[in-house]
């Protein structure tokens, strides 16, 4: 009888975790697809206006902006004096927003437990803004330029303010001495990511981008590297 029982159990233990396996292959391949519908189909990059970065580090994203342009002074937003190395001049700011725990108790990927990963599968989370401070970041394979007209900036600003709470925002240490967290409205799912976030932005400025984009590959395919050619439209 002992030994049925073993043998049921882990024939139960192998089945769900053949469901598991099944469940995140067809997430994968729905994330894959749901990226490549774009969104402003058409779109052109711009030939002057404002440059942004599209940063990633391989599983997140984020966006690079000019930390003063005549449509947006993002120090009266996110001003130096909240983060601990506040002296330097710093010329751009990074912006994401993502799970509230994860950022703040995730300084490595060492430090994510698979119970969070599944807590935020299932139930989801608050969000939080990621405020990085930068002095003329260089574009490059992990960081990709992207030139927008005024008027797409402009649409852009007004996104992302929308991820911002009244003042006074309250803020978290970040990761080192030039970056800070805010809290931010919108809660964190596994349909609604930071990556979802970045191109929910971007799409509000015009930009042609993937429609549901919950990997950061969905998210930097639409963003040449710089010397690459541009997609072409089809």
């Amino acid at each position: 009888m002992a030994a049925q029982t073993i043998r049921k159990i882990a024939l139960a233990a192998r089945a769900v975790a053949l469901g598991v396996v099944l469940a995140l292959a067809v997430f994968v391949l729905a994330g894959w697809a749901g990226s490549s519908i774009p969104r402003n189909s058409g779109w052109q990059e711009a030939d002057d206006g404002i440059q942004i970065l599209v940063e990633t580090n391989g599983v997140h994203t984020a966006l690079i902006l000019p930390l003063v342009t005549p449509e947006k002074d993002w120090r009266t937003t996110f001003p130096a004096a909240d983060i601990a190395a506040a002296h330097y001049p710093y010329t751009h700011v990074s912006v994401s927003w993502g799970e509230r725990e994860v950022f703040l108790n995730t300084r490595t990927w060492a430090d994510l437990s698979p119970m969070t990963v599944l807590r935020v599968i299932g139930a989801g989370g608050r969000g939080l803004l990621h405020i990085g401070h930068y002095i003329r970041p260089a574009p490059s394979e992990h960081a990709r330029p992207l030139t927008l007209t005024r008027a797409e900036y402009r649409e852009l600003v007004s996104a992302i303010e929308g991820s911002i709470p009244p003042k006074p925002l309250r803020s978290y240490p970040g990761y080192g001495a030039q970056d800070v967290f805010y809290d931010a409205p919108g809660r964190y799912t596994a349909a609604n990511t930071c990556n979802q976030w970045t191109s929910n932005m971007l799409a509000e400025a015009g930009v042609e981008i993937g429609w549901w984009t919950p990997f950061a590959g969905g998210v930097m395919k639409w963003v040449p590297a710089p010397g690459e050619a541009p997609r072409i439209q089809e």
